[in-house]
């Protein structure tokens, strides 16, 4: 069987020698190699390319955005960034999801160690999925499912049909250029959308922000009892769940605590199951590039109340995993590349 061959690249002695340890001790991954900054890891890559590179942010020599940059350019691999995140440091690692980053895990300033050694399935987890991911195209934990957050209803009853639609989008790995490329199309004029992008906390909102600085439509991280309006897309915050409520012919979301769903919190399968139970026919459920399978299971539940369902296509996918799975289960009435995701998201004004 042929071995995931890994770069990791930091200048942290403790975590080169800790993260290596860490995914050496997975038969399906071998480093290949460590630096402590880009430059010195170019020359050992040119004897041989890894699969996929760990990469810290804040470096000498070269940041790590600028060497992703230049890798995406050149050689297009896929990258994990491993890094500390700071307040001041959420835009960078913004700045390097948008650049093509795969994926991001979070280590602490203080209990570094400890940290890496307890997430340590989910770091080799993420570097498998990455191994996976097409990049030339753009924890130990129960698994609960969304009946922790809200109960599923087994019978649909028919809903009033109201002049406020609805669209519920869902991602993960790859999402966060897939969004932008969806979302910065749409004119300001477009129906409510709410949205679950797999991420951390404190990313959302600055995430939300440089959105709502690119986009016609407004954007925002949602709050408790924001009101669902045509031309404003709401944004799960990290950390939290989301959840579409109604009064009379308003939409509105709830923001919620509560145990990871599918392992995540915000969970597509979450805010799938309440637009299903809330809004019935008058939404549209769009699951997108990601891993896993959160979202599978409340698509189908769209589709059984009567939602319009749509799939990203595997070729613009950086990850065929989450669409991939509602479509297994039948969740998916329609699939359609990324480009054409804003004109179904157009298509329900006129519904």
């Amino acid at each position: 069987m042929k071995r995931i061959k890994v770069m990791v690249i930091d200048d942290s002695a403790v975590v080169r020698q800790v993260v290596t340890a860490l995914l050496e001790t997975d038969p399906e991954i071998e480093v290949i190699g460590a630096a402590s900054d880009p430059l010195l890891a170019m020359v050992k890559m040119q004897a041989q390319w890894p699969d996929v590179i760990v990469l810290d942010i804040e470096m000498p020599r070269m940041d790590g955005i600028t060497f992703l940059k230049k890798i995406m350019a050149e050689r297009p691999t896929p990258v994990v960034i491993c890094s500390t995140l700071t307040e001041s440091g959420t835009q960078t690692s913004l700045a390097a999801l948008s650049a093509g980053a795969v994926s991001i895990i979070t280590k602490p300033k203080i209990g570094l160690k400890q940290f890496l050694h307890d997430a340590s399935e989910d770091l080799t987890a993420t570097v498998k999925a990455a191994a996976r991911a097409n990049v030339r195209r753009l924890n130990v934990v129960q698994k609960f499912t969304a009946d922790v957050i809200l109960p599923a209803t087994e019978h649909h009853s028919a809903m009033l049909q109201t002049t406020q639609r609805v669209v519920a989008l869902g991602t993960s790995t790859g999402g966060t250029q897939a969004l932008e490329a969806v979302l910065t199309t749409l004119p300001r004029v477009c129906p409510g959308i709410v949205i679950v992008q797999h991420m951390p906390e404190k990313f959302t909102a600055a995430f939300a922000n440089r959105l709502d600085s690119l986009c016609q439509i407004h954007v925002k991280e949602a709050q408790n009892n924001d009101r669902v309006i045509p031309g404003l897309a709401l944004i799960a915050p990290g950390g939290k769940h989301m959840l579409l409520r109604r009064n009379g012919a308003q939409y509105y979301v709830e923001v919620v605590d509560g145990p990871l769903v599918n392992r995540h919190k915000p969970s597509v399968d979450v805010l799938f199951r309440s637009v299903a139970k809330s809004a019935g026919a008058n939404a549209l459920g769009v699951i997108m590039t990601g891993m896993g399978d959160d979202g599978a299971a409340g698509l189908l539940e769209m589709r059984k109340a009567g939602a319009l369902t749509v799939g990203q296509d595997e070729d613009s996918c950086v990850v065929y995993g989450m669409p991939k799975e509602a479509f297994k289960r039948g969740g998916v009435a329609k699939v359609v590349p990324l480009s054409a995701i804003a004109r179904e998201i157009q298509a329900q004004l006129s519904m």
